[in-house]
């Protein structure tokens, strides 16, 4: 009895907790929330001198007209993992907007996976 009516408040909160998936040319309608972002890998590069060594994956379209950037610090690399530098990547979390061009920084490997 008690757990029919716990039932649809779990439902509800499994929904909510579910990422909305767009594609990379739509992440900057988005900015703000929390979502799976999937694209075509474009281009990738490590500033290895720059602060942080941050490593740039572009999905669907190249540096300097990229239309979406993945973004993993150096200090997070062992924790997401080795990203494919080919094909296609969807990557989950909170869209930001850096320089005009929506991201997310993955932080660990439960935040990307490659579409089958």
């Amino acid at each position: 009895m008690i757990a029919s009516r716990f039932l649809p408040l779990l439902l509800v909160s499994v929904t909510l907790a579910a990422a909305q998936t767009v594609p990379a040319s739509d992440a900057a309608k988005h900015i703000g929330q929390h979502a799976t972002v999937c694209g075509s890998i474009a281009g990738e590069h490590t500033a290895a001198s720059a602060r942080g060594t941050p490593t740039f994956i572009n999905l669907d379209q190249p540096y300097p007209h990229q239309v979406f950037t993945v973004l993993v610090w150096g200090d997070a690399r062992d924790s997401v993992g080795d990203l494919p530098t080919t094909g296609r990547l969807c990557v989950t979390g909170v869209i930001t907007q850096y320089r005009g061009v929506p991201e997310i920084v993955l932080r660990n490997r439960q935040d990307w996976h490659v579409p089958k």
